[in-house]
Protein backbone atom coordinates (compact mmCIF):
# COMPACT_ATOMS: atom_id res chain seq x y z
CA UNK A 1 0.00 0.00 0.00
CA UNK A 2 1.12 3.41 -0.97
CA UNK A 3 0.72 6.75 -0.59
CA UNK A 4 0.92 9.74 -3.31
CA UNK A 5 -0.39 12.87 -4.47
CA UNK A 6 -2.52 13.76 -7.21
CA UNK A 7 -0.06 13.34 -9.63
CA UNK A 8 -0.21 9.55 -8.65
CA UNK A 9 0.57 7.31 -11.74
CA UNK A 10 -3.26 6.59 -13.72
CA UNK A 11 -3.47 6.73 -17.95
CA UNK A 12 -3.34 10.22 -20.11
CA UNK A 13 -7.00 10.06 -19.32
CA UNK A 14 -8.96 13.82 -18.90
CA UNK A 15 -11.48 14.32 -16.12
CA UNK A 16 -14.80 12.63 -16.68
CA UNK A 17 -17.66 14.45 -15.37
CA UNK A 18 -19.31 11.05 -14.50
CA UNK A 19 -17.18 11.16 -11.50
CA UNK A 20 -15.40 14.12 -11.25
CA UNK A 21 -18.61 15.91 -10.15
CA UNK A 22 -19.99 13.84 -7.44
CA UNK A 23 -15.85 13.47 -5.97
CA UNK A 24 -15.82 17.67 -6.31
CA UNK A 25 -19.76 18.40 -4.71
CA UNK A 26 -17.67 15.74 -1.36
CA UNK A 27 -15.04 17.82 -1.17
CA UNK A 28 -16.68 21.07 -1.16
CA UNK A 29 -19.03 20.16 1.48
CA UNK A 30 -15.73 18.52 3.32
CA UNK A 31 -15.39 22.53 4.00
CA UNK A 32 -11.95 22.74 3.65
CA UNK A 33 -11.25 19.21 5.63
CA UNK A 34 -8.66 16.91 4.15
CA UNK A 35 -10.25 14.11 1.60
CA UNK A 36 -8.81 10.26 1.85
CA UNK A 37 -9.37 8.60 -1.42
CA UNK A 38 -7.97 4.66 -1.78
CA UNK A 39 -7.13 3.50 -5.09
CA UNK A 40 -8.13 -0.04 -5.59
CA UNK A 41 -5.58 -1.67 -8.39
CA UNK A 42 -2.63 0.10 -10.16
CA UNK A 43 -3.94 0.32 -13.28
CA UNK A 44 -7.56 2.50 -12.43
CA UNK A 45 -7.18 5.48 -14.48
CA UNK A 46 -7.09 8.02 -11.85
CA UNK A 47 -6.90 11.76 -13.78
CA UNK A 48 -10.79 10.78 -14.80
CA UNK A 49 -11.71 11.81 -11.23
CA UNK A 50 -10.15 15.43 -11.77
CA UNK A 51 -7.96 15.73 -8.85
CA UNK A 52 -5.06 17.34 -10.12
CA UNK A 53 -8.15 20.28 -10.83
CA UNK A 54 -9.42 20.08 -7.02
CA UNK A 55 -5.26 20.33 -6.27
CA UNK A 56 -5.25 23.36 -8.22
CA UNK A 57 -8.49 24.74 -6.92
CA UNK A 58 -6.67 24.59 -3.08
CA UNK A 59 -8.26 21.04 -1.95
CA UNK A 60 -6.70 19.07 -0.09
CA UNK A 61 -7.31 15.36 -0.98
CA UNK A 62 -4.93 12.32 -0.08
CA UNK A 63 -4.30 9.42 -2.36
CA UNK A 64 -3.49 5.93 -1.21
CA UNK A 65 -3.26 2.95 -3.74
CA UNK A 66 -3.34 -0.47 -2.63
CA UNK A 67 -2.58 -3.70 -4.92
CA UNK A 68 -1.83 -7.31 -4.90
CA UNK A 69 -5.14 -9.80 -3.36
CA UNK A 70 -7.29 -7.75 -1.97
CA UNK A 71 -9.21 -10.43 -0.31
CA UNK A 72 -6.12 -10.45 2.63
CA UNK A 73 -4.18 -7.51 1.57
CA UNK A 74 -4.64 -5.33 5.18
CA UNK A 75 -6.83 -2.09 4.36
CA UNK A 76 -8.07 0.21 7.20
CA UNK A 77 -11.92 0.39 8.08
CA UNK A 78 -14.10 3.29 7.84
CA UNK A 79 -10.79 5.04 6.89
CA UNK A 80 -11.55 6.62 3.75
CA UNK A 81 -13.71 9.41 2.02
CA UNK A 82 -13.52 7.67 -1.50
CA UNK A 83 -13.23 4.75 -2.47
CA UNK A 84 -12.22 4.08 -6.37
CA UNK A 85 -11.52 1.23 -8.48
CA UNK A 86 -11.67 0.74 -12.26
CA UNK A 87 -10.46 -2.28 -14.41
CA UNK A 88 -10.43 -4.83 -11.42
CA UNK A 89 -13.71 -6.78 -9.99
CA UNK A 90 -13.53 -8.09 -13.72
CA UNK A 91 -10.04 -9.72 -13.33
CA UNK A 92 -10.40 -11.38 -9.61
CA UNK A 93 -12.47 -14.22 -8.12
CA UNK A 94 -14.69 -13.32 -5.24
CA UNK A 95 -15.95 -10.19 -6.02
CA UNK A 96 -18.37 -9.55 -3.35
CA UNK A 97 -15.64 -10.51 -0.94
CA UNK A 98 -13.24 -7.59 -2.24
CA UNK A 99 -16.09 -5.18 -2.57
CA UNK A 100 -17.12 -5.96 1.05
CA UNK A 101 -13.42 -5.02 2.39
CA UNK A 102 -13.76 -1.96 0.01
CA UNK A 103 -17.28 -0.90 1.81
CA UNK A 104 -15.58 -1.62 5.01
CA UNK A 105 -12.86 1.09 4.21
CA UNK A 106 -15.20 3.72 3.61
CA UNK A 107 -16.11 6.20 6.47
CA UNK A 108 -20.03 6.36 6.75
CA UNK A 109 -21.33 8.52 3.60
CA UNK A 110 -18.20 7.78 2.05
CA UNK A 111 -18.61 7.31 -1.93
CA UNK A 112 -17.36 3.95 -3.74
CA UNK A 113 -16.58 4.69 -7.30
CA UNK A 114 -16.96 1.75 -9.61
CA UNK A 115 -15.60 0.94 -13.35
CA UNK A 116 -16.11 -2.66 -14.59
CA UNK A 117 -16.34 -4.48 -17.87
CA UNK A 118 -20.16 -6.02 -18.25
CA UNK A 119 -20.36 -9.36 -18.28
CA UNK A 120 -22.94 -9.19 -20.69
CA UNK A 121 -21.09 -7.18 -23.54
CA UNK A 122 -19.92 -8.30 -26.32
CA UNK A 123 -16.49 -6.97 -25.70
CA UNK A 124 -16.24 -9.50 -22.35
CA UNK A 125 -17.42 -12.34 -23.86
CA UNK A 126 -14.87 -11.79 -27.11
CA UNK A 127 -12.05 -11.28 -23.67
CA UNK A 128 -13.25 -14.44 -22.23
CA UNK A 129 -13.16 -16.46 -25.17
CA UNK A 130 -10.42 -15.54 -27.40
CA UNK A 131 -7.27 -18.01 -26.73
CA UNK A 132 -4.26 -16.71 -24.89
CA UNK A 133 -1.56 -16.21 -27.74
CA UNK A 134 -4.64 -13.98 -29.39
CA UNK A 135 -6.12 -12.06 -26.60
CA UNK A 136 -2.52 -10.85 -25.97
CA UNK A 137 -1.62 -10.06 -29.39
CA UNK A 138 -5.02 -7.59 -29.54
CA UNK A 139 -4.30 -6.09 -26.00
CA UNK A 140 -0.54 -5.36 -27.59
CA UNK A 141 -1.90 -3.41 -30.62
CA UNK A 142 -5.12 -1.38 -28.44
CA UNK A 143 -2.61 -0.98 -25.69
CA UNK A 144 0.80 -0.26 -25.94
CA UNK A 145 3.14 -0.15 -23.05
CA UNK A 146 0.09 -0.78 -20.64
CA UNK A 147 0.70 -3.84 -18.90
CA UNK A 148 -2.00 -7.32 -19.48
CA UNK A 149 -3.90 -8.75 -20.26
CA UNK A 150 -4.96 -9.90 -17.54
CA UNK A 151 -7.38 -13.04 -16.30
CA UNK A 152 -10.98 -12.60 -18.04
CA UNK A 153 -12.75 -13.71 -14.93
CA UNK A 154 -16.13 -11.66 -15.10
CA UNK A 155 -18.25 -13.58 -12.52
CA UNK A 156 -22.03 -12.95 -12.44
CA UNK A 157 -21.55 -9.80 -9.76
CA UNK A 158 -19.65 -8.12 -12.76
CA UNK A 159 -22.28 -7.05 -14.37
CA UNK A 160 -25.57 -4.48 -13.71
CA UNK A 161 -27.77 -7.28 -11.75
CA UNK A 162 -25.08 -7.87 -9.37
CA UNK A 163 -23.70 -4.53 -8.56
CA UNK A 164 -27.74 -4.24 -8.04
CA UNK A 165 -27.89 -7.18 -6.04
CA UNK A 166 -25.06 -6.31 -4.18
CA UNK A 167 -25.92 -3.20 -3.11
CA UNK A 168 -29.30 -3.89 -2.02
CA UNK A 169 -28.07 -6.61 0.20
CA UNK A 170 -25.73 -4.29 1.86
CA UNK A 171 -27.55 -1.53 2.19
CA UNK A 172 -25.83 0.80 -0.10
CA UNK A 173 -26.94 3.20 -2.60
CA UNK A 174 -26.14 3.57 -6.41
CA UNK A 175 -26.66 7.33 -6.57
CA UNK A 176 -25.53 7.67 -10.62
CA UNK A 177 -24.80 4.75 -12.91
CA UNK A 178 -23.54 5.18 -16.30
CA UNK A 179 -22.09 3.03 -19.39
CA UNK A 180 -19.54 3.51 -21.94
CA UNK A 181 -17.70 2.06 -24.63
CA UNK A 182 -14.04 2.43 -24.34
CA UNK A 183 -12.63 0.79 -27.50
CA UNK A 184 -9.57 2.73 -28.03
CA UNK A 185 -9.90 4.50 -32.01
CA UNK A 186 -6.93 3.70 -32.78
CA UNK A 187 -5.53 1.83 -34.75
CA UNK A 188 -7.77 2.91 -37.25
CA UNK A 189 -8.35 -0.75 -39.09
CA UNK A 190 -7.78 -2.94 -35.79
CA UNK A 191 -10.18 -0.70 -33.64
CA UNK A 192 -12.50 -0.60 -37.04
CA UNK A 193 -12.77 -4.62 -36.80
CA UNK A 194 -13.18 -4.80 -33.07
CA UNK A 195 -16.12 -3.19 -33.35
CA UNK A 196 -17.70 -5.22 -36.09
CA UNK A 197 -16.94 -8.06 -34.30
CA UNK A 198 -19.16 -6.90 -31.10
CA UNK A 199 -21.81 -6.01 -33.74
CA UNK A 200 -22.01 -9.57 -34.74
CA UNK A 201 -21.40 -10.68 -31.61
CA UNK A 202 -24.47 -8.92 -30.50
CA UNK A 203 -26.72 -10.49 -33.69
CA UNK A 204 -25.35 -14.10 -32.96
CA UNK A 205 -26.45 -13.62 -29.19
CA UNK A 206 -29.70 -11.52 -29.94
CA UNK A 207 -28.58 -8.93 -27.93
CA UNK A 208 -27.57 -10.86 -24.90
CA UNK A 209 -24.33 -9.94 -25.09
CA UNK A 210 -24.70 -6.40 -26.34
CA UNK A 211 -22.16 -4.15 -28.25
CA UNK A 212 -23.49 0.06 -27.43
CA UNK A 213 -21.22 -0.51 -24.24
CA UNK A 214 -18.40 -2.71 -22.71
CA UNK A 215 -18.04 -0.86 -19.71
CA UNK A 216 -20.48 0.11 -16.30
CA UNK A 217 -19.96 2.89 -13.96
CA UNK A 218 -21.25 3.71 -10.84
CA UNK A 219 -21.64 6.04 -7.99
CA UNK A 220 -22.37 4.24 -5.26
CA UNK A 221 -23.04 5.73 -1.26
CA UNK A 222 -22.56 4.34 2.05
CA UNK A 223 -25.25 5.28 4.15
CA UNK A 224 -24.62 7.55 7.92
CA UNK A 225 -27.10 5.96 9.40
CA UNK A 226 -25.60 2.97 11.90
CA UNK A 227 -28.26 0.72 11.34
CA UNK A 228 -28.19 0.64 7.75
CA UNK A 229 -26.98 -3.16 6.75
CA UNK A 230 -23.55 -2.19 5.68
CA UNK A 231 -20.44 -4.15 6.68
Amino acid sequence: MTTAGPDSPGTDVTANGFFAEPLRDYTVRCLGAPVTLLQAGCLAPLRELGIGELAEGGFDISVTTVDGDLRTVPIAQRAYDIVYCAGLLERVRHVELVLDRLVSALKPGGLLLIRIRDRYSAGALLDRLLPGAAGKALWSRLHPGTPGPFPAVYEKTVSDAGIASYTLMRGLVIAARGTELTLPSQPVRLSSSVRITYAAISRLTRGRFGDNHDELLYVIRRPQDQFARVV
